[in-house]
């Protein structure tokens, strides 16, 4: 093993961290190699920099003048489109998100917590959790609803065993006794979940006092000596619709809940900055126990994944996205019509599928937040009435493990969204009266 991941491992030992640490994750370090070595020279190298592997004329990269064109004039610098972006992301970037973090979440106000590590996309940080802290044959806890790249992360590419649970409990709301058990079914000493809010794919989000719930639940769970490592995916963070709805990310409170509880966020400007195709996404660590040096180790173990797997990542879209934040004349107004239209087809679908609550066919799952909802097919398959619905409609929706069929109302304008609805209804009854 490297001398600096050994070194990073002895700075985690008396952490809850370590003992998370997958065999990758414990061999897992930042290099002092060309990217370190760069970094010093950009400080220090004022008469020759011959570090980086980057044409450059005048201090500024080379580049494509039909890409350049396109960009605004006086905005940018060559170098804020064309060059590597560092490590961990654009530092003005992190540190902008790291500020939004705390406006979005108050109750983060005072906690200690990294500064965001940008990844390539909310799907590369959670991958990144998974091969730092996740090894094979380890079990980890997931509602039964879940998003189908968790299968494709956890199961297939590391090769963890699933623990799910039903997302529902018996008052239709979330399944906090369900998900308390499945971590303390969990074999040893060492218990992993993945909470999903808003969740894809049922669109639900715990009340204020559900969430409340969840956490006293897992911290119940701490208290027993079981160690626990939650991570909170916010994909679709802010689009909560109901006033009853939590609208802070449980990150915020494991943040500091028990010194056995290890936190880790993922979250992206990808839907929160309506820039699906920037990728550009951020992974956060907090735990009540941590130091800043332990904050700084499991910083350098991820910055060396980052190195190894994808190098660094999306410099046009860092920018962009500091240049949206920091002097974007339309930022708050866009982002407010987004939440408003968005609210305004949940309202529409929620009306929709109101009408047909007395049909039996298909069973909307509650929902209450971000870009879809859901039915139960109630065992019979929502393959064969997707297919159906896409053969004789020409309506696209998607079958989640053969017995849920989600919408996602977001990419269907408004005046479209009750007949959308009324067909589905339909053409379950087709298929299967």
């Amino acid at each position: 093993m490297n001398i600096l991941a050994e070194e990073l491992n002895r700075t985690l030992s008396d952490s809850v961290a370590y003992g998370f640490l997958s065999p990758t994750g414990r061999r897992m370090y930042f290099p002092k190699g060309i990217v370190a070595q760069s970094d010093e020279a950009k400080e220090k190298a004022k008469k020759y920099n011959a570090t980086v592997g980057l044409a450059t004329k005048n201090g500024e990269p080379f580049y494509l003048s039909d890409i350049w064109s396109t960009f605004k004039e006086d905005v940018f610098r060559p170098s804020q489109i064309f060059s590597y972006a560092p490590g961990g992301g654009d530092k003005k970037l992190r540190a902008l998100w790291r500020d939004s973090l705390v406006e979005k979440n108050p109750t983060l106000k005072g906690k200690r917590f990294s500064l965001p590590i940008v990844t390539g996309g909310l799907t590369h940080a959670i991958s990144m959790a998974a091969r730092l802290f996740v090894a094979e044959g380890d079990e980890v806890v997931c509602p039964d609803l879940f998003w189908d790249n968790y299968d494709l992360i956890f199961r297939d590419l590391i090769g963890a065993e699933p623990v799910l649970f039903p997302f529902y409990g018996e008052h239709g709301g979330f399944n906090i006794e369900g998900m308390k058990k499945a971590l303390l079914s969990v074999k040893g000493d060492r218990a992993r979940i993945i909470l999903n809010f808003p969740n894809n794919p049922t669109g639900y989000t715990p009340s204020v006092e559900e969430a409340k719930e969840i956490v006293n639940a897992v911290v119940s769970v701490a208290e027993t000596g079981k160690k626990i490592l939650v991570i909170s995916d916010d994909a679709y963070f802010g689009l909560f619709f109901e006033d009853g709805t939590e609208k802070q990310s449980l990150f915020s409170y494991f943040a500091d809940a028990h010194e056995n509880i290890f936190a880790i966020k993922g979250d992206a400007a990808t839907k929160e900055e309506m820039v699906w195709g920037f990728r550009v996404g951020f992974i956060t660590y907090a735990s009540k126990g941590f130091t800043d040096v332990h904050l700084d180790a499991l910083t350098k173990k991820t910055l060396g994944l980052i190195r190894c797997t994808v190098s660094n990542c999306d410099r046009p879209g860092q920018s962009l996205i500091v240049e949206a934040i920091e002097r974007g004349s339309h930022y708050n107004e866009d982002k407010a019509a987004l939440f408003a239209e968005m609210k305004k087809r949940y309202t529409i679908v929620h009306k929709a599928v109101k009408k047909h609550e007395n049909e039996s066919l298909l069973t909307p799952y509650a929902f209450n937040s971000g870009y879809f909802m859901a039915f139960d097919t109630h065992g019979k398959s929502a393959e064969d009435l997707r297919t159906y619905l896409l053969d004789k409609y020409q309506i696209g929706v998607i079958n989640i493990m053969g017995g849920t069929l989600r919408v996602a109302y977001c990419s269907v304008e408004p005046e479209g969204l009750e007949e959308l609805i009324d067909t589905i209804y339909q053409a379950a009854g087709e298929i299967w009266s």
